[in-house]
């Protein structure tokens, strides 16, 4: 079952559950999917892989729209984006530990060729496509910058 179809079936159960919230972000998730699937240019399918980086876009706006809420002493609103994250992290897979991460830009290193900084670009490339949902971006470039130097 791919993640639309997944996101779906648990619309359905949130609502015989009753289960406001979490219909809510799930709501949120099936609307940002379709909107993936009938965008212009789209195949009208929608991959798991791209589903995942829909996914960690909306993971990280919520954790950022928290920031804010509790920056300008808005709690309730905060734990809101709070829980919405929870549920979208659910589908989300494992984050990496360090010392995977490290591991494989290790390899992809080795694989590009890549000896300084200046070739930063190249090693980014390809550690997007393969660890793609599993860490995050920023995360992602200050380790290669940090192994690169």
């Amino acid at each position: 079952m791919n993640l639309y179809d997944q996101i779906s079936e648990d619309i359905k159960k949130a609502m015989l559950s009753r289960d406001k919230q979490r219909l809510e972000a799930l709501r949120g998730i099936k609307k940002e999917f379709i909107e993936a699937k009938t965008a212009k240019g789209s195949d009208g399918e929608l991959h798991d892989d791209v589903a995942l980086k829909i996914l960690t876009k909306m993971a990280k706006q919520r954790r950022e729209s928290a920031q804010i809420y509790s920056e300008q002493n808005r709690p309730e609103l905060a734990a809101e984006e709070l829980a919405e994250v929870t549920v979208i992290e659910s589908y989300l897979p494992k984050p990496m530990s360090e010392a995977e991460l490290e591991a494989v830009i290790k390899e992809i290193i080795a694989e590009t060729g890549a000896t300084s900084v200046k070739e930063m670009g190249k090693v980014m490339g390809l550690a997007s496509k393969k660890l793609a949902g599993k860490v995050d971006g920023k995360a992602l470039a200050d380790k290669v910058k940090a192994l690169l130097a």
